[in-house]
């Protein structure tokens, strides 16, 4: 632990960073800074050979502070030489989770060096936080209050819980390696990872999937909407100057792939709905049965004011309020729970009708609403999905 505190004086622990790569672009969005011991001879140890005994002894701490100060030092470099700057993610140790005054110390190196918080990610491991209970809650609160992002590494490489995730207001969620054995072709496996990308980016989290070895590893992380991968497909870990030469060129990295080879039911379902709401951009689904709804999509419609779960009673009372005089008892009457009841139960597969419904601006509009009567293979209950559409003013 001296030989430690001892390198940290004389420089030797060095800050290292792998660049994080937007998926689809293949170019750089940000990096992770990584702790490299550099021996006087040139010779580096690994992280694994001395962070184990900095954590036990608490050590760490002044390591993360120190790397910290370096990635400060070499973000305000680029803003001296009018360069781009990136995100850069700094691990965090558990024992920070404990630390007085960390937000104010971790606001007094950045501020010191004028970097702005957005551009330093607090980065702690998923195990770090599982025993920590509401405290960890507390602290990445603070953290995020203070204008830093707070990311969970490691995530897969233990006991991960969904519902932990789900608890903590994390902005990023890292996917560990272990879950991108081989190439992704296990099926399992396969399912796993989307339904993973899926719960985040449901939780509107950003995902980064580490230790991206092979193009057929990228290919589907193409396809689970993953927003940034690391690994060494595209870099290692590299000393300031040369990831500073490579924030300057930022060439595209991204081997070429046809997507369609690592295509997914999950990954043709997005692009399918991203479709569907280019084109209605209101999407409703229905429990005619039990008298409820939920909003799907709410982007570019003429009107937003409009609950996003709730009584489907009620939605057609608010709808109907929001058209033209005289197309409310129309609307009313068509849209009523009942009748759509009855129109179902006579076989009639959707039911359609135009009005002219009254814009946030104030301006009424015509819009084209469509039932579509659905059946779930878990259940009798009389389902529907509407499909709202803004109709051009010269449609007839």
């Amino acid at each position: 632990m001296n030989d430690i505190l001892q390198a940290i004086r004389r420089q030797e622990l060095q800050a290292f960073y792998q660049p994080q790569y937007d998926t689809v672009t293949g170019r750089i969005v940000s990096a992770e800074a990584l702790v490299r011991w550099i021996r006087p001879d040139g010779s580096i140890i690994p992280p694994f050979r001395f962070i184990p005994q900095a954590e036990e002894t608490g050590i760490v701490t002044e390591i993360d502070w120190y790397i910290t100060e370096q990635v400060c030092r070499m973000l305000s470099r680029q803003k001296q030489n009018q360069e781009t700057q990136f995100p850069v993610s700094v691990n965090f140790s558990r024992h920070h989770i404990r630390e007085e005054n960390f937000i104010q110390k971790l606001s007094g190196i950045t501020d010191s060096f004028q970097i702005p918080h957005e551009l330093i990610e607090v980065e702690i491991t998923e195990s770090a936080m599982v025993n920590e209970g509401d405290k960890i809650l507390e602290w990445i609160s603070a953290v995020r209050q203070a204008g830093f992002s707070v990311a969970i590494d490691d995530f897969g490489s233990g006991l991960s819980s969904l519902q932990f995730v789900k608890d903590m207001p994390a902005d990023v969620l890292k996917i560990d390696k272990s879950l991108l054995s081989g190439n992704c072709e296990n099926e399992k496996e396969r399912i796993v990872l989307e339904s993973i990308f899926y719960f985040a980016k449901r939780l509107h989290m950003t995902t980064i999937a580490e230790g991206v070895e092979t193009k057929e590893q990228l290919g589907f992380m193409k396809t689970c909407n993953c927003d940034k991968i690391q690994g060494y497909l595209f870099a290692k870990p590299m000393p300031k100057t040369d990831f500073l030469a490579l924030c300057r060129i930022n060439q595209p990295a991204s081997p070429e792939t046809d997507i369609l080879q690592m295509q997914t039911p999950m990954g043709a379902a997005d692009l399918l709905m991203s479709v569907i709401f280019r084109k209605y951009p209101l999407v409703i689904f229905s429990n005619l049965t039990r008298n409820t709804f939920y909003m799907m999509a709410y982007e570019n419609f003429t009107a937003k004011a409009c609950p996003s779960t709730g009584i489907f009673d009620e939605l057609i009372g608010h709808g109907t309020a929001s058209m033209h005089p005289e197309d409310q008892q129309s609307f009313a009457e068509t849209f009523a729970r009942q009748n759509l009841l009855k129109a179902h139960a006579a076989g009639i597969p959707q039911v359609r009708l135009v009005t002219r419904q009254l814009g946030d601006d104030g301006i009424y509009r015509r819009v084209e609403t469509t039932d579509y009567f659905v059946k779930s293979p878990s259940s009798d209950d009389v389902l529907v999905i509407t499909l709202c559409d803004n109709l051009p003013e010269t449609e007839q």
